[in-house]
């Protein structure tokens, strides 16, 4: 039975990549570099502080031994940065809203499941009126561990009363999906967001729907429930 869909956040609920890319173009601009604007963040963006960092200081600089040494402090500045602009830009995806609003009138629960940090997740659901519905918020420092670990998915199915096996998981890395299989949960790869299956990940054995809109889930939802 379907009785409730959890979400990414990044990626597949909200669009955040230019609020990303401003905070790791001012570490760029800090060192006298040009920015490079945030469509070269995109296949980066789902991939928390480190691609970020590793994106805007690509070259021979992130091969050295200093720049491994310094990694906590790069992390830390970027992450400072995007505190002061998360806001600035972000947004839902379209579609998005009505999506929601139609699992609940499906009298499904819904959640989010995230790795971005309580700090910088809650101003952002707290900023959409939308996302406040969600029965269950889990952050990347909720639980011990963060995805691809299920431990945050089965947290966040204890939390709205509904076994993992009864949980969809959407989200537009391969660390959802091997989340959402290793918890049990049905599977769908939101292919709008920031990483394309055509990219080349190796997906075949963790997915079980693919959707290139959010509108999309609705159909999938329905033929599900139909079929059962």
């Amino acid at each position: 039975m379907i009785k409730a869909v959890l979400f990414d956040l990044d990626g597949t609920l909200i669009d955040s990549v230019k609020d990303l890319a401003l905070a790791a173009d001012q570490m760029r601009e800090n060192r006298g570099l040009p920015a490079l604007g945030w469509q070269q963040y995109r296949s980066s963006a789902s991939g928390g502080a480190r691609l970020m960092v590793a994106t805007a200081l690509a070259g021979e600089y992130t091969q050295h031994h200093e720049y491994q040494q310094n990694f906590p402090n790069l992390k830390a500045e970027f992450l400072a940065n995007y505190e002061k602009c998360l806001l600035d830009n972000t947004c839902l995806f379209e579609g998005v809203d009505h999506l929601i609003q139609e699992i609940t009138k499906l009298g499904l629960s819904w959640g989010i499941v995230t790795n971005k940090f309580t700090r910088y997740t809650y101003p952002i659901v707290q900023s959409i009126s939308l996302l406040m519905s969600a029965q269950t918020v889990v952050c990347g420092d909720t639980t011990e561990f963060f995805k691809p670990h299920p431990l945050p998915l089965r947290l966040a199915s204890r939390q709205i009363g509904v076994s993992c096996q009864d949980c969809w998981y959407v989200g537009d890395d391969i660390r959802d999906m091997e989340a959402g299989i290793s918890a049990h949960m049905h599977t769908v790869f939101a292919d709008y967001g920031y990483i394309r299956t055509e990219a080349g990940a190796p997906l075949s054995t963790l997915v079980y729907d693919r959707i290139e809109m959010p509108e999309q889930l609705l159909y999938l939802l329905e033929r599900y429930a139909h079929h059962k």
